[in-house]
């Protein structure tokens, strides 16, 4: 059984992935046009990599690489495996800071990532008994689909909620006894404000009410703790982060052991932590950018795949005793987010941490301006209820643990998000 893979000693686990890298390899050389081209202008056999060591012979993929490749080689690009008479569904990533790729799968890759989610079904404890919510558009981009068709798989009464509006889905889940709710930590607390609003009590104390999980994924805050305090307590239920990309899968989960951080999926992916600018492994404790190797999405790979991610390596045993590697905190950040301010570097996730912890707090906006060959930063709060000096003592808590002086102001209204929220806006100069 896969679920069994989480257990592996190490020696074990990288005979494994060694294993299926070699299966990758064998199926991807020569046919693939992008990776052999790719390998060709390494200099790079593939007699020459055995094992996985082996692969960092080869430079990393980048996401502007392949969208290049795209616009040179369009709708799909050259980095297909098989012809496109193959493959059987499209997805495209978000676009939230470039063009979008455009991704093709084959059954064969649709079914490894299904198995993916049968791994963090069973990670997650999620059975037959379980009614599963998505809070989702299901749209061209990856989301949840996955999670929707593998727990259809696992036998679970799988409720779609793509099209509704937020109080539609309150009462959908509600009237469906759904157990489980999938969407983005943004949107669990924008579902958790519209049950406020309307009056809809998200407890035991409401009789039609069944939730006992979220699992939440498309950006970071699963793993904040002060955010995730905040679903937890809205919602009465546990919080699971999750990760994953339209490009890559169903990465990573959070154990119920282990809260705090994510369990990347070993037995489907090859991770390196580097440096994000030489590319070197970085300690284990230190925060570098996730790599990635997709071990089984034959059609579409990516070897040593640049994610843009910001983790660090937690290399301590795990309190439920998987051996799969475990990021510490989760998905810190992105590595192209972080802010210059004044001399401190700081990510969108260190401010939300603090900004989160105010109750009054409805929602926030990040504003970086570029003045006169200095960053400026503004933090704009709309309240969800009165508090005295609230702009002062967000402001002083980010000058006692970031360091800074920020300029907190309070604003009507701002605006609400279903899925990726952009908070972090950037200006030029004024």
């Amino acid at each position: 059984m896969r679920a069994a893979e989480a257990f592996l000693d190490r020696a074990e686990l990288t005979a494994l992935q060694e294993s299926r890298l070699a299966e990758l390899l064998d199926e991807v050389l020569p046919r693939n046009p992008f990776y052999a081209e790719k390998f060709k202008a390494a200099a790079v056999r593939r007699a020459d990599v055995r094992k996985l060591a082996d692969l960092k012979r080869l430079p990393c993929t980048t996401k502007a690489e392949l969208l290049a490749d795209q616009i040179a080689h369009p709708p799909y690009g050259s980095n297909l495996t098989y012809p496109v008479a193959q493959y059987t569904r499209m997805h495209q990533t978000s676009g939230s800071t470039s063009l979008p790729l455009r991704w093709l799968d084959t059954a064969s890759s649709w079914e490894r990532m299904l198995s993916c989610w049968q791994t963090i079904f069973d990670i997650t404890g999620i059975t037959t008994a379980d009614r599963l919510f998505f809070a989702f558009s299901f749209g061209p981009f990856l989301g949840f689909w996955t999670a929707f068709e593998a727990g259809q798989r696992r036998g679970c009464l799988c409720l779609a909620g793509g099209g509704l509006s937020s109080v539609a889905r309150l009462n959908m889940l509600l009237d469906h006894s759904a157990t489980l709710v999938f969407c983005t930590p943004t949107y669990a607390l924008r579902l958790a404000e519209t049950a406020r609003e309307h009056g809809i009590e998200l407890s035991k104390a409401n009789s039609r009410y069944s939730i006992r999980a979220l699992i939440v994924a498309g950006e970071p805050g699963g793993c904040i703790p002060a955010t995730r305090a905040r679903i937890e307590d809205a919602w009465q239920a546990r919080v699971f982060d999750h990760s994953g990309m339209t490009e890559v899968g169903p990465l990573a989960i959070e154990c119920p052991e282990g809260p705090g951080g994510l369990h990347i999926l070993e037995g489907d992916y090859w991770a390196e932590i580097v440096d994000p600018t030489s590319e070197q492994m970085v300690a284990a404790g230190s925060t570098g950018e996730l790599v990635l190797t997709t071990l089984g999405r034959v059609g579409s790979p990516l070897l040593r795949y640049r994610t843009g991610d910001l983790v660090r390596l937690d290399d301590g045993p795990c309190p439920c005793g998987r051996t799969f590697l475990r990021l510490a905190g989760g998905i810190l950040g992105r590595a192209d987010k972080m802010i210059h301010v004044r001399g401190n570097n700081i990510y969108p996730a260190a401010l939300e941490n603090i900004i989160r912890r105010f109750r009054e707090v409805a929602e926030f906006r990040i504003v970086v301006s570029e003045q006169a060959h200095m960053t400026e930063l503004r933090i704009e709060i709309e309240p969800e209820c009165a508090g005295a000096n609230l702009p002062e003592r967000i402001g002083q808590v980010i000058r006692d643990e970031l360091l800074f002086r920020a300029d907190v102001v309070l604003v009507k209204s701002l605006p609400r998000f279903e899925m990726k929220a952009s908070r972090v806006i950037q200006t030029g100069p004024g």
